[in-house]
């Protein structure tokens, strides 16, 4: 084991040995490398005054060489702010900013001990370095049954983890969190469990209220407290995006300081907050009890940064960073917002009209970009397929009931057509499967 790693297990260890035992075996290995290109060239930069001949970019004229062809339709940006390597751990000044909204957005946060969010690029990239830090083969990773199935890929593909689930809502329809409970006590054996909590929820738009997000931080405390390290992992894509009276906080803020037991990571980024999809920009940020600790974390971070991507994009990064400083950035963003949630209002307005009952229920919605119908007649592939065939409307079948639509790309003067055709669909398999 080389020796840095070792240094910051070290610190982990004293820190706090729960998180040191969280850490899968590359997670135990991997540091950040202090001697090398990157730190010399840092030396370099801020003491070579004659000649920088270290870090391999071209420069001309004193700043980054670059084509005219791509500077003519970036001119309002500093070369030195596009065409540069970005630091592994992102531009420094979009790191702050980006905590000081996670601050005003999370009033929770206020008092609590985290770090600086680390720049990933985009958010999967977030959650690949939750799972290469923490997720051995045979781990538990729990989520609800409705989930993104990019964490089967991310968790049980690329690490071997075991995926558990549970049922995402109860009889009521509302957050299951005794079935979140049960799941991680599940793993008492295991003596570890790795929970995404992702709100709201993708694919169907589901966020907690406040009564609920106690339950879930009472059930994870509940798990701490019978001896289960919990890595807990906010997967915060979607949020803001908040249209009724749920919570309007991630619960990376009630988790931070909950347990000795517990470490909070919130995973969140300008995707889709910020309507920026293709600029890849997302956070990784880690709550703790020290600054040595969360110093460490981040070195190991950095490691993992280092040894895939190296850094992320520096352009999207400036995009990003502009924007959150622009006096303009609140009107806009807000204005986006009220489309949103107009759209999915429409939805629910709709669907609550009556006039589909026989063809379909919809669970319960109340953010983000989507919603699902739960079919009662019809096969969701099936439908699917005819949909696209038949009437162009593209929509996505998850297991035999459930189809997602995605309220967020369709104008909402479009919405009641988009269900008019989908039920017709519907109708149309009906009488196909009589036939």
């Amino acid at each position: 084991m080389h020796l840095l790693a070792k240094q910051l297990n070290e610190t982990l260890q004293r820190e706090n040995a729960h998180v040191y035992e969280m850490l899968s075996d590359l997670g135990r290995l991997i540091y950040f490398p202090k001697e090398g290109i990157l730190s010399q060239s840092a030396e370099a930069k801020a003491k070579a005054h004659k000649y920088n001949a270290t870090i391999g970019i071209a420069l001309e004229n004193g700043q980054p060489m670059h084509l005219k062809v791509i500077q003519d339709t970036l001119s309002a940006y500093s070369p030195k702010d596009i065409y540069e390597y970005a630091p592994p751990a992102g531009k420094p000044e979009l790191r702050s900013v980006w905590r000081e909204k996670m601050i005003q957005e999370n009033p929770s946060l206020k008092g609590k001990t985290f770090g600086n969010p680390i720049v990933t690029n985009a958010l999967t990239h977030g959650l690949s370095i939750v799972a290469d830090l923490f997720a051995d083969a045979g781990d538990s990773v729990i989520i609800p049954d409705k989930n993104w199935e990019n964490y089967e890929l991310t968790f049980g593909v690329r690490r071997g983890a075991e995926i558990v689930n549970y049922p995402l809502y109860n009889a009521e329809g509302t957050f299951n969190a005794d079935g979140l409970r049960d799941a991680i006590l599940s793993q008492k054996e295991k003596g570890k469990a790795i929970v995404v909590l992702n709100f709201p929820n993708n694919p169907t738009g589901y966020t907690p209220g406040l009564e609920e997000g106690k339950q879930i931080v009472a059930a994870i405390k509940d798990a701490a407290e019978a001896g289960i390290n919990v890595v807990a992992v906010t997967d915060d894509a979607y949020f803001g995006l908040f249209f009724e009276g749920s919570l309007h906080e991630s619960l990376f803020g009630a988790l931070s300081d909950l347990h000795p037991r517990v470490l909070a990571i919130k995973v969140d980024g300008a995707t889709k907050e910020e309507y920026v999809w293709g600029f890849r920009v997302g956070f990784i940020t880690y709550a703790g009890k020290s600054d040595a600790l969360l110093q460490a974390l981040e070195q190991k971070t950095l490691g993992i940064i280092r040894a895939t991507i190296s850094s992320g994009p520096h352009p999207s990064q400036t995009f990003v960073l502009q924007a959150l400083k622009s006096p303009e950035f609140h009107d806009q963003k807000l204005e986006k917002f009220n489309i949103m949630k107009a759209r999915a209002n429409r939805v629910k307005n709709l669907l609550d009209s009556g006039k589909f009952d026989d063809a379909w229920e919809y669970y319960p919605f109340n953010s983000g970009y989507f919603m699902c119908l739960k079919l009662k007649t019809v096969d969701a592939e099936s439908l699917r397929v005819h949909l696209l065939q038949q009437y162009g409307v593209g929509t996505i079948a998850l297991g035999e009931t459930d189809l997602r639509v995605a309220f967020s790309c369709i104008e909402e003067q479009d919405i009641d057509e988009l269900f008019e055709l989908i039920y017709r669909a519907v109708k149309d398999v009906e009488q196909r499967n009589v036939q």
